[in-house]
Order: structure tokens, then C-alpha cells, then sequence
């Protein structure tokens, strides 16, 4: 007997699979900073988490497939205080963004379809990507310029007849970067122009730093048709456990195409929804704070890593991952070799290798992505450990690349 293929080819998840070695040093009494993992350590909001204790039903019912109303309406009015003017028939939640975006893929292309996407990308594109039977068109981009778009002209080149749509990420996860207006409206452009449709991740909108603004796919005019937004929870509450996503789109032929698919799979988590409609009710200040506090962490971080000779890292404009290029060639077996034998106190670092958020085989393999997700205290100690745990690397393996 023979596995699928899909289950054969399905990448692992470049940012949990060295979980083994961290545990393995966990039991040998390492305490291990997670800089890896984008779960933010800021508390869930108070509001979010009475909806827990509130709920009182006495049975957990389905829900709608499509969500239940008052998130939706909820959600109307969160875009609505971004200006961007929905229906509720023009929202559906998911089991979480990634859901959102498996449901984008699936109802935009046929098996063995193709979606152009810039790398680094978020890995696990990688996954849904496998999981709907489609191919991921690698755009590559580079830390040398900070990860820009590349012109028309290479985009156009990488599109065939087998090309259904653009997919970005904006902020872009791993690489913090942040796409203008005038970016988003010439890849809409480019993209109506060839008959594509736009898928735009837009889960780190809130996370944008040094005075610039988000722009999303749903604020291009006469852009209805082409215009998928996938959304997420998550991060903005730093609620990942909640599983609240959803997929956004005034085309009423491929929404009406993804409620079945949500049928299909029944109702999103019910308690979830009335925790995540909570959050939507939230004080300007929340995110005014949670801004201020990572831009600080990103500048902490930042500077550390500007410290360190041979580092190629431009500074991050949002999200809250730094993605850097080393002076080493494999950086997957530097974070296994800090975390198996390198310490400080009995400390040490994680991080996430960069070639697992590329499609373009060989990229990458000298590039990590550190999530700056915990406190300043904790972040300074991590870097710290770091910068000595790639110094006492880069002794160890002088001369092995010409050996």
C-alpha cells in the first residue's frame, strides 16, 4: 500500500519541527526562549475572555455555517471603522486564517492550478498549497532591498495559463514587509488585466510601525470581482487558540462557492466567535499600545542583530518577525546546535530556519526568522545569547565550507 501523494509531498512545518531538540533540552533543565513561534506572550484582552465565563447555554449547538450573525455584523463594523464598506453576505468565518486561506486556494483553482506568490513566504502556504492540489509560483524576493516586489514585467513572466491568481501577505510574515498603496493598486491592476483574482492576507494589519498605513485589497474600486481578503484573530488579540478566521469578497459567485465548502465542514467554533465578536469592541487604545510595544521589541531586536558582522537585515516596516540573513551556510543546523549544545546559564535560543518559507529549492538555507513576541527583559537575553552562540558557531566551522 502507498500513501497519497498530497501526504507524501506535504512539507513539516519549518517552524515546529525542530520542537524535539527544544524539548529535549527542556528536560535536561534548559529554559528555551522561543523566538520561533508567532504566539505573542501580551495577555488575551479581559473583554475576550469574560465571553468564556459568560457562556451559559445549556447545549453547544452548531452553529451557521457561514458564522453566526452577530460576529458578522460584528465584523461589518470592524471594517467599517477601516473604511471599507461590507455586507454581511460578504463575510465568512472560518476555522481560523487558515482555513480562510485553504478555502481561497480551493475556490479559485483546479487541481494542478497555480497561485504566484512572493517568498519568503508564510510556510505553511506551503501545506494548504499541497493539501488543495495546486502549485505555488515562487516570486523571489531579496533581504538585500527589503524584500520589494520586483517590476511588471518579472510577475507577468512567471504567469501561464495554469495561473489563477497573486496572493500577498500584507505586512508580510516572515519578513515584516509592508506594501504601499500605490504597490497594492499596480498588483490589482496587473491582476485584472490578466483575468487573476487577488488573494490578500491581511492578519498583521494592525501591526505597522514608523507611521505607515495598511492598505488593503478591499479599498481598490471596481476591484469587486478579482478581491479575496483572508483574515485572522489571532494575532491582533493575541488569541491564536480562538481558531477565528475569515475570507472576505464581494464576489457573490465565490461566496457563494466557499459556503459550501463551509457546509461541508459544518460551523466554526460557536464560543470562539462570541469571544472574537468581543474583541471587535475594544478601546482605540488597545491597538495604539500594542503597537507602541512591538515597535519597541522590533528596535531592541534590531539593533542586536546590527551588532553582529556579516548580517544582512533590513529593518521590518510590520508584522512582528525579523527575517535576516547570516554569515553561515545552514542555519537549520545552527539553531539545532544551539539548542543541543550551546548555553548561556542554561539558556538558550529557537528560531524558525528561513528555507522552509521558500518554494525555490536551495533558497534560504542561510536565513532564520526570529519572532520578536516576547518581553524587551527576555528578548535581551535571548539576543544575547545569540550573538555568542553564533560567534562560538562560526568558530567551530572555520574552514569546513573549503574542506
Amino acid at each position: 500500500m502507498e500513501l497519497s501523494k498530497r501526504a507524501r509531498e506535504i512539507q513539516a512545518s519549518p517552524i515546529r519541527k525542530l520542537n524535539p531538540y527544544a524539548n529535549s533540552a527542556k528536560k535536561r533543565g534548559i529554559k528555551v526562549y522561543h523566538l520561533n513561534i508567532g504566539q505573542p506572550d501580551l495577555p488575551t484582552p479581559k473583554e475576550m475572555l469574560k465571553a468564556y465565563h459568560e457562556f451559559s447555554d445549556e447545549v453547544l449547538e452548531y452553529g451557521p455555517s457561514q458564522g453566526l450573525d452577530i460576529y458578522r455584523e460584528g465584523l461589518v463594523k470592524y471594517y467599517g471603522n477601516l473604511g471599507i464598506e461590507l455586507k454581511v453576505d460578504d463575510i465568512i468565518v472560518t476555522t481560523g486564517g487558515s482555513e480562510a486561506i485553504t478555502f481561497a486556494m480551493m475556490v479559485v483553482c483546479e487541481v494542478g492550478d497555480e497561485i504566484i506568490v512572493p517568498e519568503p513566504f508564510y510556510t505553511n502556504y506551503n501545506g494548504f498549497a499541497t493539501m488543495a492540489g495546486i502549485t505555488l509560483i515562487p516570486l523571489t524576493t531579496y533581504a538585500e532591498n527589503g524584500f520589494a516586489l520586483p517590476g511588471n514585467s518579472v510577475i507577468e513572466a512567471k504567469i501561464s495559463p495554469k495561473t489563477k491568481a497573486i496572493m500577498l501577505c500584507n505586512p508580510g510574515n516572515p519578513t515584516g514587509t509592508v506594501y504601499s498603496r500605490e504597490e497594492i493598486f499596480r498588483i490589482a491592476d496587473l491582476a485584472k488585466r490578466k483575468g487573476l483574482y487577488f488573494i490578500s492576507d491581511e492578519v498583521y494589519r494592525e501591526f505597522i510601525y514608523d507611521g505607515l498605513s495598511h492598505t488593503s485589497v478591499l479599498e481598490v474600486p471596481d476591484f469587486e470581482e478579482n478581491a479575496i481578503l483572508v483574515d485572522s484573530v489571532s494575532k491582533r488579540y493575541s488569541a491564536c487558540g480562538a481558531r477565528i478566521g475569515c475570507i472576505v469578497s464581494k464576489n457573490k459567485e465565490i461566496m457563494s462557492s466557499v459556503l459550501k465548502f463551509a457546509q461541508a465542514r459544518l460551523c466554526p467554533p460557536t464560543v470562539d466567535q462570541l469571544v472574537a465578536n468581543a474583541g471587535i469592541y475594544l478601546p482605540e487604545t488597545y491597538f495604539e499600545q500594542l503597537k507602541v510595544e512591538y515597535q519597541s521589541r522590533r528596535d531592541l531586536v534590531l539593533s542586536e542583530l546590527e551588532k553582529i558582522p556579516g548580517v544582512i537585515c533590513k529593518k521590518p516596516e510590520g508584522a512582528f518577525y525579523v527575517f535576516a540573513k547570516l554569515p553561515i551556510e545552514d542555519a537549520e543546523d545552527f539553531i539545532i546546535w544551539m539548542l543541543k549544545e550551546f548555553q548561556i546559564d542554561n539558556e538558550t535560543v529557537m528560531a524558525a530556519p528561513g528555507d522552509g518559507f521558500y518554494a525555490t529549492p536551495g533558497l534560504g538555507k542561510n536565513e532564520l526568522r526570529l519572532a520578536y513576541i516576547l518581553c524587551k527583559e527576555d528578548l535581551k537575553k535571548a539576543m544575547y545569547i545569540f550573538q555568542n552562540g553564533l560567534a562560538e558557531y562560526q568558530k567551530l566551522h572555520i574552514g569546513k565550507a573549503s574542506s
